[in-house]
Formats: structure tokens, sequence, C-alpha cells
């Protein structure tokens, strides 16, 4: 599926009128205000061994056009001759693992780490790579002995590398066996954080006894925790006892008071159970500021709880006066925006006084000025902008990318066009431009015309993974150019493994191919990493081809309460003939 396109306005949403909860995806909040992540395994401050031979530039650069050509299994075999002339160089030999597990090689993984032990027998990475490819082959017994020699280590980042390896694994069943044997083993580290991380895979994994288990061991051991009881709460959501989690982060809430890593988190629970107004009420205990205020209102607008938005709203209408704050009065713009004021938006936004904010708040007027009917009106404000030569460029740019959405919104495919065209008339091969107008493009079955703007972004960014990424997909879901959508696709997710866009385009492609069974595990993973509706028209798609109708229905019906009228959901629904009963979308 092709990224959205980078803009400041929320209009692009296929909605009828602009919401201001389209600006975060479900788990922005953890995002936004907890910074208590393990820090990646390739993060660690683990120096190699000094090289003992120079790097072999000719094998290097072998890999590298290989892997721009997005031919990973040549890219592999090219490290892994690199490795194999540098005398096992640790950085190599673990380039060319990694490629090689994306790639799905069956060779190249051992015979990289063989050349690595060499060289470094304790690399961390390494035997991480060989515990991920043991369970992606299903040899439990070899990847249980890599991971308990991983939490052996001695190194305090080591458990990170264990994790990351039962993340990789492909068939849940054996990764939540190899998990319980950790746990069997005593091999989860006596930390909270440790133990939160393995309880938060277990949840993902869908593996009910396992996630019991991990819970229960997490209470004998940190009795009265609010965040294993913030664990507990999201495992008997996915049991479906969505009564008894709201129970139990109610008992929490007190300590949230105090706490704003806890607050973060029972907020996040609350999020996970679609109750937004409970997840604004956490948020608004101890002290508010404007960035606790914005999510407060964000969380309220994706319940579409207007009422209570409504008085938080008044309350910051209140707090305004006699304070001139830009990002205040920005913010009361937006829920004014939701609250379907747009006469006060647009005064909101008439009366940010200057700074940084002014620019967007100029574009967000335009937004106002159409959703009152004004639509001449909301053109001369972009186009005002669009001729400020006072303005920076990128504010420039923007207002050309926001009356190309407006067009699209009013239903006017040339206008948009043409929009965007003058864009790129300004800013000649601006890549943001080319992207939203390849995307315009696509909706009008230009085909040719999408692929020619996403190369253009390509020739001068060969790297940029949207590009990479739409255009790859692009040629999977409307030509029969497979092989070469295959290779795009994997340039894009070497660079990001775990963005689900690029696993979703990567699993399409497959079932493309006619790969079946291989297209269902990314696109299930894609799922597990973000509920889209076209990851699961997608997902609904490759089940009923394989003839698992039921399930299917499970996925149409779940994508249609997230965006009934979303273009892949119809288009798959019209080729196979299926008709859904109507459904209330999600908030």
């Amino acid at each position: 599926m092709p990224m959205p396109v980078p803009v400041l306005s929320v209009a692009g949403t296929g909605r009828p009128r602009p919401r201001f909860r389209s600006l975060f995806r479900p788990g922005w909040l953890l995002l936004a205000v907890l910074s208590v992540a393990a820090p990646l395994p390739a993060q660690a401050a683990r120096k190699a061994p000094p090289a003992v031979a120079p790097i072999p530039l000719e094998q290097v650069m072998a890999g590298e056009y290989a892997l721009q050509a997005g031919q990973l299994a040549d890219a592999a075999h090219w490290y892994l001759e690199a490795a194999r002339a540098a005398d096992g160089d640790v950085l190599l030999v673990e380039r060319a693992t990694r490629i090689a597990l994306l790639a799905n090689a069956d060779a190249a993984p051992g015979k990289a780490r063989a050349l690595g032990r060499k060289r470094d027998p304790e690399s961390l990475a390494l035997r991480s790579a060989t515990a991920s490819l043991a369970l992606r082959e299903g040899r439990l017994r070899q990847a249980r002995r890599e991971l308990l020699r991983l939490a052996a280590s001695p190194d305090p980042v080591a458990w990170h590398y264990a994790l990351a390896a039962l993340a990789t694994g492909r068939d849940p069943a054996i990764v939540a066996r190899a998990m319980d044997q950790m746990v069997d083993a005593g091999a989860v580290p006596g930390r909270l954080q440790a133990w939160q991380e393995f309880g938060r895979l277990s949840l993902r994994l869908d593996e009910p006894a396992l996630s019991a288990r991990i819970v229960d061991e997490m209470v004998r051991r940190f009795p009265g925790e609010p965040r294993v009881a913030v664990l507990r709460a999201g495992q008997l959501q996915l049991a479906g006892r969505n009564d008894e989690a709201r129970a139990m982060l109610a008992q929490v809430e007190p300590q949230a008071a105090h706490d704003p890593e806890v607050r973060a988190l029972v907020a996040v629970a609350y999020e996970a159970l679609a109750d937004f107004a409970a997840a604004a009420r956490v948020m608004a205990l101890g002290p508010q500021d404007t960035r606790t205020y914005s999510m407060r209102a964000s969380l309220l607008a994706r319940g579409d709880d207007h009422g209570i938005l409504a008085g938080l709203y008044d309350e910051l209408v209140a707090a305004d006066r006699g304070r001139p704050d830009p990002a205040r009065r920005m913010l009361l713009g937006r829920i004014a925006e939701f609250l379907e004021r747009p006469a006060e938006a647009l005064a909101w936004y008439r009366g940010v006084p200057g700074g940084p904010e002014r620019a967007e708040a100029r574009i967000r007027s335009a937004v106002a000025l159409y959703e009152l009917g004004r639509a001449d009106e909301a053109w001369a404000e972009a186009h005002a902008l669009q001729n400020d030569a006072s303005s920076d460029g990128e504010a420039r740019r923007n207002a050309y990318l926001l009356e190309g959405e407006l067009r699209q919104r009013d239903d006017d495919a040339g206008g948009e066009i043409d929009a965007l065209s003058r864009g790129l008339a300004a800013y000649p091969d601006d890549s943001a431009l080319l992207y939203a107008r390849a995307l315009a493009w696509e909706r009008q079955d230009r085909i040719e015309r999408t692929e020619a703007d996403l190369r253009k972004v390509l020739v001068a960014d060969p790297e940029n993974i949207a590009a990479l990424n739409a255009l790859g997909y692009t040629l999977a879901d409307r030509t029969q150019r497979y092989q070469e959508a295959l290779e795009l696709i994997d340039r894009a997710r070497t660079a990001e493994p775990d963005n689900a866009a690029i696993v979703d385009s990567y699993g399409w492609v497959l079932y493309r191919l006619g790969r079946s069974e291989e297209a269902l595990v990314e696109l299930r993973r894609a799922w597990g990493l973000l509920k889209d509706p076209e990851i699961g028209a997608h997902l609904g798609e490759v089940l009923w081809g394989l003839g698992r109708r039921d399930e299917a229905m499970r996925y149409f019906e779940e994508s249609q309460r997230l965006e009934a009228d979303n273009r892949s959901l119809r288009r798959a629904l019209e080729k196979l003939q299926v008709t859904l009963p109507p459904a209330e979308p999600v908030p």
C-alpha cells in the first residue's frame, strides 16, 4: 500500500470533511509521550574487532548495486564474498546475514555465521541471526540453544537481541514455544522492562496461554506494579474480555495521577479498547500544557465525542483570553474544525500573531474557507501563499499540495493535477509534489504517468522509501510486471523491514506472483503492525483464494468497519462478488 502524501492538511483522508483525528494513527499516544522503549540491538555499544584485512571495495560495490536493484539474493552473495575477502569482517558479515534473511536465501546465512564466528565468536548480532533463521526454519532446538546463550550473556543488552530474533520469527506457534521454553529455563532477565517487552510480544502473537503465563509470572515477581496491571488489561482485551480489562485499568488510574509514565500507559490501553473518552480522561490528570490538551482533543475527536470535546474547547477559549499563544490558537482552530465550526476556526487561524505557526495558520485558513462554502476564497488564500515571496519555500510548496488536496475533495481531478503541476513548475522535481501527483494520476487510472512521476522522484533520490514502495505496489497491483515490482519493494523493505505499508506491499506482490501462503504470512504481519482497511482487504482476498472464506469475511467486515468506502476493499469485494452487511464505522 502507498504511504500518505506528506502534507500539512488533514483533508486528504478521502472523508467528506477534514477530521482532526486523522492527524494521528492508533498508537500515536505511546510514541508521543513515552520514551521507555528498549534500545534497538543495533544501537548497543559494542566494539567490533579491528579489521585485519582491507575492505574489498569491488565486492562491496557489487553488493550495493545489487541492493539498489532490489536483487537481495545477489546482494547477500556479494556481501558474503566481501566478508570472506575481509577475513570475516564482523560488520560485513552482519550486513550479509541481515540481507540474506530478508531474501529468504537458504545457504547464505549459515555461511555468513561461520565466517563471523571465526572472527568474533561472541557476536550478539550473529547469535540473534542464527536464532532467527532457526525459528524461521522450524528448528526449535537450535533456536532455543541460541536464545538461551544470548540470555546467559553478561552483556546487559543481550536480551534485546534475543527479543529481536523472536520478533522476526514467521510462525507464531513456533515463536510462542520458544518463548515458553525461555520462561521454563528462567532466561528472561529479572528486570521489569524485559518482562514488559516479552509480554507485549506474546500479546502480538495472539497466544493467550503464553500471555497469561508471562503476566502471571510478572504479577508474582512485581506485585503491585501498575505496568503489570496494564499488560494484564491488554491480555484480557485480546481474549475479548473488555469489561474486565476496563476494571483492571480503573484500579490503576489513581496511580496515573502522580506518574506520567503510568498515565501514558493507561491512556494507551484505553485507546486500544477504543475507549477514547477514558483515555482522554486519564490524560487530563496531572499538569496540562498545549501538548497534553492536543492529545486529549485528538482522543476525543477519534471517539467522535463532541460533547466532551466542546467542553475542552470552551475551557481553552477561556484560557486564551489575554494570551495570544500561536500554538494554542492553532489547536483551538483545529478543534473548531472538528466541531464543524469553520467560522470560529477561521477566526482562530487569522488570529495567530506570527512565528513558525503563521504559515500553517494560513493553510488551515484556506481549509476553513472551503468548509464555509467559500471555495473561491479558499483558492485565493492558497494562491496568495503560493505567490508570497516573503514566505519560506516549504510553506509555499505546501500551499500547492493543499490546493491539490482541496481540488481532490471537490472532485476536480483536472484542477488537482493543475495545482500540483503549477507547484512543480515553481519547484521542479520536488519529491512531495511529484509523489502527490503520482497518486493523483493513479486515482485516474493513468498508470503510465504515475510511474513516470515516481521514477522522477527516484532519479533525484534513489533511496526515497515512499516512492520505492508506491511504485512497487502500483506495478504489482495495476500491471503484470511482478518481478520488477518485487525488486522495488525489496529495496524499500531493506531500509524499513517493519514498515506496515511496505510489508503489505511485499505480501501483495507475493500473492500476485502466485505465492499465496507466503503472502498470507506477510499480510498477517502487516495487519499486526497496523490495522488498516487496505491491509485487511488484501488479507481477505488472499484467504478467499485459499478457500478460507469465513476467515476472509472476518477481515472484510473489520476493514469495512474501519473505512466503509475504502477503494481497495471495494475492488476486492467487486472482484470476488462478495456482499457485506452494512456496518457502523469504528471511531
